[in-house]
C-alpha cells in the first residue's frame, strides 16, 4: 500500500463544518470541543462539485455522537472570506471558506448519542432550514421508548419531529413508549 495523499485544509476545515454543524444541537456543550474523527474505505473530493464523499464503513465521531453509514456525501458552498472570516471579494490575500449546504448519508445509517438512536436507508441533513430527514425503514430510540415509520423527520431549531408513513402502502406509523416504573421505597 503507497502512502496516502495530503489531506488539504478546505477538507479538513469542511469536515469540521460538517461535524459541528450535526452535532451541535445533539449533543451537550462539553461534547463540542472533543476532535472529530471520521473514517472509511475511501474519500473522495470532488472541488469542483463542492462535494466530499466518504465511502465503505463510514464512521463519524465526536464525543458522544457516532454516525455510521455505507456512504456519506457533504455539499458545500465556497464563500470568500476577509482576514477577519468575514465575506469580501475575491482577492490576493483573501481565503475562501466553506459552508455546508447539505450531508447525505445512505445504507445503513445509524445516528446515536447517548441512550438516542436513529435508523434508516437514509439520512438527509439540510442545514440552512436546520432539517434532519431519515427515510427508509426510518426508525428512532430513546432508551427503550421507539418511534417507526417511512419517514422521521426532524427540525432542530423547534425541536419538533414529525413522523409519516407511506401513502401508498397500507401501514401506520408506530410509537411504543414505556412509562417510567416507580420504585418503592
Amino acid at each position: 500500500m503507497g502512502p496516502l495523499p495530503a489531506v488539504s485544509k478546505p477538507i479538513i476545515h469542511l469536515t469540521l463544518i460538517l461535524l459541528l454543524a450535526l452535532a451541535a444541537p445533539c449533543q451537550g456543550v462539553e461534547d463540542a470541543d472533543q476532535p472529530i474523527s471520521i473514517e472509511a474505505n475511501r474519500m473522495v473530493s470532488q472541488e469542483n462539485q463542492n462535494t466530499v464523499v466518504f465511502l465503505g464503513k463510514v464512521d463519524a465521531r465526536q464525543g458522544n455522537l457516532i454516525i455510521r453509514s455505507e456512504e456519506m456525501t457533504v455539499f458545500y458552498s465556497e464563500k470568500p472570506a476577509n482576514k477577519d472570516g468575514q465575506p469580501s471579494t475575491p482577492g490576493p490575500g483573501n481565503q475562501n471558506t466553506s459552508q455546508l449546504e447539505k450531508l447525505i448519508c445512505k445504507q445503513n445509517v445509524k445516528i446515536s448519542e447517548g441512550d438516542w438512536l436513529g435508523t434508516g436507508d437514509r439520512m438527509d441533513y439540510f442545514a440552512k432550514e436546520r432539517k434532519v430527514v431519515l427515510t427508509g425503514n426510518a426508525k428512532a430510540w430513546q432508551g427503550p421508548n421507539m418511534v417507526a415509520g417511512k419517514t422521521i423527520t426532524y427540525y432542530l431549531n423547534e425541536k419538533r419531529s414529525v413522523v409519516e408513513q407511506d401513502e401508498k402502502s397500507k401501514g401506520r406509523v408506530k410509537a411504543v413508549i414505556h412509562p417510567e416504573s416507580k420504585k418503592k421505597p
